[in-house]
C-alpha cells in the first residue's frame, strides 16, 4: 500500500488499525515474493543448525514446513529498537494535508511498532526537530504500545508548523549518550542539513560506539526533490524551515539542482556504507513493503 492510498480511509480509522493493515498486507505478500523466508514468527523460531541438540527442535513445524527450526526463549528473541522521526518543517514537504515526508514517516513508524509488538520486542520513539520534543522508555507491553500509538496519532493529527529548522547531530549524541543497552536505532530523516554531514555521521558512529546498529531511512519525495520535475514555468521556491523564497524558472537551474542532488544522495550513501550503517532510501510514492523489507533484512543480519 501506497501513501496515497490511504488517504481514502484514514479519516474513519485510527492509525493502529492503518498500521496493522499495512503489516497484514505485507505479511501475505511476503509468499509470494522473493522474501518469503522472512516471517513475524522468526522471533519464536530459529534455523537448526547442523550438530547442535535437537532437544527444542519444533516437530509440529516441521511437519507443516519440511524444514527443521529450532525454538527459542525469551533471552534470545528480545530486541530493543528506538525509533526517531525527524519533525521539522522541511519534513512537511510537499506541503499537503495529506501527504508529506512526516506522515510518510509516521506511518511507517506505526508499521514497524506494530511489526515489533508482534515479534515480541521493545520499541519507544523519539520526536525530535532542533530539539527532542518526545523521548519514550523501551518497552514491549500492550500498554506501552497503545501509548506509542496515541503519541503518532497526535502527532498526525497535529503536524508541526513552519520555521522548525533541524539539528539531527545533537540529537543522536543525546540519544546514544540515553541508550544503555545495545539497541537498533531507526531513523527517519530528510537529512536536509546537507552542511552538517560531517557532524551527523559523526554522532551516528556515537552510537556505532556503543554496539547499536542503525537504519537510516533517508525520507524523500523523488519526482520533486530528487529528479525535480517540475514544468517550465516561473515558481517561487520557499524554504518551509526558514521561510525564505527564490522565484525561479526550473528549467534554468535543473542541471545544477541534479548534479548537486546526485552528490549529496551518493554522499550519504557511500559515508553510510564506509560507518557500517544501513541506509535505505526511502521514497514516498512508493509501497511501504519496502521500509518494512529492509528492516527485516536487518532484523535477520542481528540474529
Amino acid at each position: 500500500m501506497k501513501l496515497e492510498e490511504i488517504r481514502e480511509f484514514k479519516e474513519l480509522r485510527s492509525i493502529d488499525f492503518i498500521a496493522r493493515q499495512l503489516v497484514e498486507g505485507f505479511i501475505n505478500g511476503l509468499h509470494k515474493s522473493p522474501y518469503h523466508g522472512f516471517s513475524v514468527e522468526f522471533s519464536e523460531h530459529r534455523i537448526y543448525n547442523n550438530g547442535e541438540s535437537t532437544r527444542h527442535i519444533d516437530w509440529k513445524l516441521f511437519a507443516r514446513t519440511d524444514k527443521l527450526f529450532v525454538k527459542k526463549y525469551e533471552e534470545e528473541t528480545n530486541l530493543r529498537a528506538q525509533i526517531l522521526i525527524d519533525t521539522s518543517s522541511s519534513m512537511l514537504f510537499p506541503y499537503k494535508k495529506d501527504f508529506n515526508k512526516l506522515i510518510f514517516s509516521i506511518y511507517s513508524a506505526a508499521a514497524l511498532i506494530y511489526l515489533l509488538s508482534k515479534q515480541r520486542d521493545a520499541v519507544g520513539i523519539t520526536f525530535f526537530d532542533n530539539q527532542i520534543n518526545l523521548n519514550t522508555q523501551v518497552k514491549q507491553n500492550s500498554t506501552h504500545i497503545h501509548e506509542l500509538f496515541v503519541f503518532l496519532q497526535n502527532l498526525l493529527d497535529n503536524l508541526p508548523d513552519t520555521n522548525k529548522t533541524t539539528t539531527v547531530a545533537n540529537t543522536l549524541h543525546t540519544i546514544a549518550e540515553t541508550i544503555h543497552k545495545r539497541s537498533l536505532v531507526i531513523i527517519f530523516s530528510d537529512m536536509f542539513e546537507y552542511d552538517n554531514f560531517e557532524e551527523i555521521f559523526n554522532a551516528l558512529m556515537h552510537l556505532k560506539h556503543n554496539k547499536n546498529e542503525i537504519i537510516v531511512y533517508h525520507v524523500f519525495d523523488s519526482k520533486y526533490e530528487k529528479n525535480f520535475q517540475y514544468e517550465n514555468r516561473p515558481y517561487r521556491f520557499i524554504d518551509l524551515e526558514t521561510g525564505k523564497t527564490i522565484k525561479v524558472n526550473p528549467n534554468t537551474v535543473r542541471d545544477s539542482y541534479l548534479k548537486k542532488t546526485q552528490k549529496i544522495f551518493s554522499d550519504i550513501k557511500m559515508r553510510s556504507g564506509l560507518f557500517g550503517i544501513d541506509y535505505v532510501e526511502a521514497d514516498i510514492n512508493l509501497d511501504f513493503k519496502y521500509v518494512l523489507t529492509q528492516y527485516l533484512i536487518k532484523r535477520k543480519k542481528m540474529f
